[in-house]
């Protein structure tokens, strides 16, 4: 492991009907779907990030209401810096992106009802916190497993 090498990964939270997005990617084995996200590219600002993320991935437009939750993976390699952000759609239609540039290309974008999640290989922990309207948002969370992702 390169000690000197830390990834900033940025999340987004889009939830509307009481239903939240997800993008399915074949990230980890034990999890197909995530929240839309990924790196943040040299230069860029953390919503800056989140916008592109959204954009590329969701086809949506959308602007950063809150910083949820920051947490980190430390034995990842590199380490990971997670910033997790809730977020508004101001435009855009929810489309499958073309993936020509992706290395791990996502498959399927969709809005599932939160109370679904876990047969998404979401913890109970995560609906929890989503469905209690993210307490203690803003804050460092330690470990991502804190939060239940």
């Amino acid at each position: 492991m390169d000690n000197n090498l830390i990834c900033v990964r940025v999340t987004g939270l889009f939830i509307e009907n009481d239903e939240i997005l997800l993008v399915k990617q074949n990230v980890t084995s034990d999890r197909k779907w995530s929240l839309p996200g990924g790196k943040l590219e040299c230069g860029e600002s953390l919503a800056d990030g989140i916008m592109r993320e959204m954009k590329e991935e969701t086809g949506l437009e959308i602007k950063v209401r809150q910083l949820l939750y920051v947490c980190d993976l430390p034995e990842a390699d590199p380490s990971v810096l997670h910033i997790t952000f809730l977020l508004e759609k101001t435009s855009g239609v929810l489309t499958l992106p073309s993936n020509e540039y992706e290395s791990t290309p996502i498959h399927d974008v969709k809005m599932v009802p939160i109370h679904d999640l876990v047969s998404y290989g979401f913890s109970e922990k995560f609906i929890e916190i989503v469905e209690n309207g993210f307490p203690d948002a803003g804050n460092y969370k330690g470990h991502k497993r804190n939060i239940g992702l």
